[in-house]
């Protein structure tokens, strides 16, 4: 008889599914990848075959040009809620994940055990993508990006009004506003649209594609102009969104007098902010910080906790202090991505 949960084996490079001959969240080219996110350290192109939501294999043919027909291999969409029978015996379900769009946990089921791989997930509400669903299961294996005690993030209503508050205080420039291309652009947009603000919102060149595909997808952003097609005089008094990159480099010296903030997890850490020449800070974070970690472990109540791509020691030893069994993984590849 094989030993318990015998069938699903951490890599450095990705978890490995025996039975199916697949591979969750691979840093590299296999030929059976089952794809949590649409982030570059959990998809890439190459794959023989890649399972995953629908809305993350768009986000993937966006940015790395896989899909039927293409050097991403054959992709299979896997809706939210649907399960699918992988080779082997083993079932795949995808479960919101509350990170971006398409986001999705993995239940993986074979053998009488159950098995989820979180991928990248928050526990906040986000008008952008579904919410995080608690699931059970006997293994949990769960990020721990903001795995510290220090991390709690604060609620992003205040954080938007910080922003709005700066953006009326100086009619005359414009906020500058750095936030990741995937997800955490968009959900500042959304968030704004939700606390009033109506204004048209500009965007660096970089940022539009990804928006349009999110407004594909039924997310509505309102509003949305190219700094490229505008006028430097016209954009005092507005907010604009560029990548992290472009805070402070020649893009940025065309807008009119430019308040720099910037959308990150990791603003709650006041050097990083100094080291970017961040004026206005802003802690919003698509990762579960160390409350929301902890009580996911929690909720779910699996038999064992395994640990991956971030402050793993801390997670690991507040595992062990509540009796709970737990390990880290020796992961490859996973970056806070600007976060």
């Amino acid at each position: 008889m094989a030993a318990p949960f015998s069938w699903i084996e951490p890599h450095p490079h990705g978890i490995y599914v025996k039975p199916a001959d697949a591979w969750i969240d691979p840093s590299q080219a296999v030929e059976c990848a089952l794809v949590t996110h649409g982030h570059a350290d959990h998809a890439r192109g190459g794959h023989g075959g890649t399972v995953a939501t629908p809305e993350t294999l768009a986000i993937m043919k966006l940015r790395y040009q896989t899909g039927e027909g293409s050097s991403g291999g054959k992709a299979t969409p896997v809706p939210y809620g649907e399960t699918i029978r992988l080779p082997g015996g083993v079932d795949a379900t995808y479960i919101p994940a509350g990170h971006v769009l398409g986001s999705s946990q993995i239940l993986l089921e074979h053998a009488g055990e159950r098995i989820i791989a979180t991928g990248d997930y928050k526990r906040r509400p986000d008008p952008t993508c579904p919410p995080f669903e608690v699931t059970p299961c006997d293994i949990l294996i769960t990020e721990a990006t903001f795995g510290l005690p220090v991390f709690t993030h604060p609620p992003i209503a205040g954080e938007m009004q910080k922003l709005l508050d700066a953006l009326a205080q100086n009619p005359d420039r414009c906020v500058l506003v750095g936030a990741y291309a995937l997800g955490k652009a968009q959900r500042v947009i959304a968030e704004l649209r939700a606390a009033g603000h109506k204004d048209p919102i500009y965007l660096h060149g970089a940022m539009e594609k990804m928006c349009r595909l999110y407004e594909d997808h039924g997310v509505d952003l309102g509003e949305l102009r190219l700094v490229a097609d505008t006028p430097k005089d016209n954009m005092r008094g507005h907010i604009i969104v560029s990548p992290p990159s472009a805070l402070n480099d020649r893009w940025s010296r065309r807008l009119p007098d430019p308040i720099t903030a910037m959308a990150s997890g990791w603003m709650r850490v006041r050097q990083r902010a100094r080291q970017r020449n961040v004026e206005l800070p802003l802690v919003i974070s698509d990762h579960a910080d160390w409350h929301e970690l902890t009580r996911t472990i929690e909720e779910v109540k699996p038999t064992e906790t395994w640990i991956t791509h971030g402050r793993e020691d801390a997670l690991l030893r507040w595992c062990q202090l509540t009796q709970r069994r737990a390990r880290a993984l020796a992961m490859v590849g996973r970056e806070d991505e600007d976060e």
